[in-house]
């Protein structure tokens, strides 16, 4: 029997259950009822419960009409939750707080602060008002109407309510504001363990994103207090661990050792959560075989715990064995992708599983009616467009069902750029900026890029100046990097030097970079030696750096700096990463190294290499090789 005809069957015998025990008893049983349509999921369940509400006349009863806009809320039917709540009259207190967390279930923040308003003409909020409330200020990012949500709760009272102050501080938070949440935790007379969790976890999120003495202090006062961390602190101070911080592997390792000692995984009920986050945290550090011991170890593993695997192995360029986890979390865990699965797999595809790989994520969010997600929507174009095919992209773009961000526009633009299509990026740029969108960073970047490789100097100069005049954009070192590649490539290697000297930031290794590779595309080698210089000095660890350079002074039989480049780079102990290709042969990717013999076919690819060499050196007799190839 299938799960739809299981659910049917279900309702209709409860349902002719609980109608005969309506007869005796009706406001407790239809209380049941409407409970069981919620923890079932039962749409039909909740309208017959409605009907026979009405038909025993209890849509008075302010406890049952309670129930009644939950459950419509549940299944995403707020129209229906606010007949219900007009038809009662007088509404208590109880019923306006279920009323307006309908409209927070479904994202009707609106809604919610128009309701808030008009309760408080003729109710008084209570703790859990005023705690909703500021939980939709943050989400909604309102920062004014947040103030004004935690000036109503002063003023009636409610300053000294834990739960009220620690949803205000979430509040501030989510704003932005780091330092009103640290004003308000100053000023509370109690705390407890949600309280130093939402500073914690506020800490991280504004930008203080590194395991440093300031979240070291906080852990430590929490604990001078009597308080121990709990799984939520422990998660919130993993996200700031590991990478290349202050923190580095080392806390992560110290937050994993106290996971185990005092067993958190089981305070949550389950070793899922914080086992995501060790999973991330592993990953980020490089340390991707760590992070799936944690993943294997864990024992339930659901759709998070695989999407966060799967996404470790692809940003760490692991893009195989990501592949790989994805088909097994179907096959072997019978567990279906959700979206951010879709978005953590669609780079593996650019990489390695190709466009075709891509166009059956792409299918199967189609048919499970996820193409509609903005972020999914955004990873598909990048995909195709990184995939050679931009039609594609530009198909995903121009569909309408789902609402376009200004990423969506910058993945758009930065696509054109890719493909050397600058006049086709310029436009949609335009176009951009005149429906209101306002570009960012990014969007600035892959517009010049396209300039760049399109040969627009003047509309990329014209587009730089306007994001830090018009718009407030403060230049940062890849825009910078852009505009010299822009004037580089267009042979202007001394305006290029100047624009260097006059940045706002400091050069970077990208912005010496690109003079190096406008200065061998115009064959200027005193410009060349001057950024070679340059990025030794800032990557003295980058090999790349060393053998481009010694490669350079060789060209200019310069043999004496071409040995001292030598020396500094083996004095270093630094070895040259071999350069890696790969293509995808009827479905199977091909992956080659410099002076690879490992394939199989090596022996016929060498031998046809030599015959191509041959070609292009323009052989004596073309049609005697074909026939020696053949």
């Amino acid at each position: 029997m299938s799960l739809s005809a299981t659910r049917k069957t279900f309702t209709l015998n409860t349902f002719r259950y609980c109608t005969c025990a309506t007869a005796l008893h009706p406001s407790p049983d239809l209380h049941h009822l409407l409970q069981l349509s919620i923890t079932h999921r039962s749409l039909p369940l909740a309208q017959q419960s409605h009907a026979r509400v009405l038909t025993y006349g209890l849509h008075q009863n302010p406890f049952i009409a309670t129930k009644l806009i939950s459950a419509y809320a549940q299944f995403n039917h707020p129209t229906n939750s606010k007949l219900v709540f007009d038809s009662i009259h007088p509404k208590n207190v109880y019923l306006w707080n279920s009323m307006i967390s309908a409209y927070v279930r479904t994202r009707l923040h609106n809604e919610a602060f128009s309701l808030f308003i008009e309760m408080l003409c003729s109710a008084s909020p209570d703790e859990f008002t005023f705690s909703t409330m500021a939980k939709v200020s943050g989400e909604a990012g309102n920062l004014a109407t947040g103030k004004w949500v935690h000036g109503k709760c002063v003023r009636a009272g409610f300053v000294s309510d834990m739960i009220v102050v620690n949803s205000v501080m979430s509040m501030y938070c989510k704003c932005g504001e780091f330092g009103e949440c640290r004003k308000v935790f100053d000023e509370m007379p109690d705390r407890n363990v949600g309280s130093w969790n939402v500073l914690i976890g506020g800490f991280g999120s504004g930008g203080e994103c590194e395991f440093g003495d300031g979240v070291l202090e906080m852990v430590k006062g929490m604990m001078r207090s009597g308080l121990r961390p709990d799984g939520f602190t422990v998660s919130s101070l993993l996200a700031m661990c590991g990478g290349k911080g202050v923190g580095g592997l080392g806390y992560g390792r110290e937050m994993h050792c106290y996971v185990v000692k005092y067993r958190l995984e089981l305070s949550l009920g389950s070793d899922v959560h914080l086992g995501c986050c060790l999973v991330d945290m592993y990953c980020r550090s490089g340390r991707v075989d760590l992070g799936r011991r944690v993943f294997e170890g864990m024992k339930c593993r659901n759709v998070y715990a695989w999407t966060a695997m799967v996404n470790g192995y692809v940003q760490s360029g692991g893009s195989d064995e990501g592949l790989v986890l994805f088909r097994k979390m179907q096959v072997k865990d019978g567990i279906e992708p959700n979206r951010v699965s879709l978005v953590s797999i669609l780079p593996g595809c650019i990489s390695h599983a190709g466009l075709t790989g891509g166009k059956q994520i792409h299918g199967f969010a189609i048919r499970k009616e996820m193409n509609h997600d903005v972020s999914l929507c955004n990873a598909l174009i990048d995909m195709y467009c990184k995939c050679g095919s931009l039609d594609f992209a530009r198909r995903v773009f121009e569909d309408d069902s789902f609402c376009k961000d200004a990423i969506s526009w910058s993945s758009m633009i930065s696509g054109y750029g890719l493909h050397g299509r600058g006049e086709e990026a310029i436009v949609l740029y335009n176009k951009m900026v005149r429906l209101g969108i306002k570009p960012d960073m990014i969007t600035i970047v892959g517009v010049l890029s396209a300039c760049s490789r399109s040969g627009l100097v003047n509309e990329g100069l014209s587009v730089y100046s306007s994001a830090t005049t018009d718009y407030g954009i403060k230049p940062r070192v890849e825009m910078c990097a852009c505009v010299v590649d822009l004037l580089g490539r267009s042979g202007e290697l001394n305006q290029a030097l100047n624009f260097i000297k006059t940045m706002p930031v400091e050069a970077s290794p990208s912005v010496w970079g690109a003079l190096v590779t406008a200065s061998v595309l115009h064959g200027n080698r005193d410009m060349q030696d001057l950024a070679y210089k340059f990025l030794i000095q800032l990557e003295p660890e980058n090999p790349s750096n060393y053998i481009s350079a010694s490669n350079f002074f060789a060209s200019s039989r310069r043999w004496d700096i071409v040995a001292e480049t030598r020396t500094m780079m083996k004095d270093r102990g630094l070895r040259k990463t071999p350069g890696c290709s790969w293509i995808s042969i009827t479905g199977k990717t091909h992956s080659f190294f410099v002076a690879d013999k490992v394939h199989p076919c090596c022996d016929s690819i060498y031998e046809m290499l030599d015959f191509l060499i041959l070609v292009i050196k323009g052989a004596p007799n073309f049609h005697d090789l074909v026939e020696y190839s053949a």
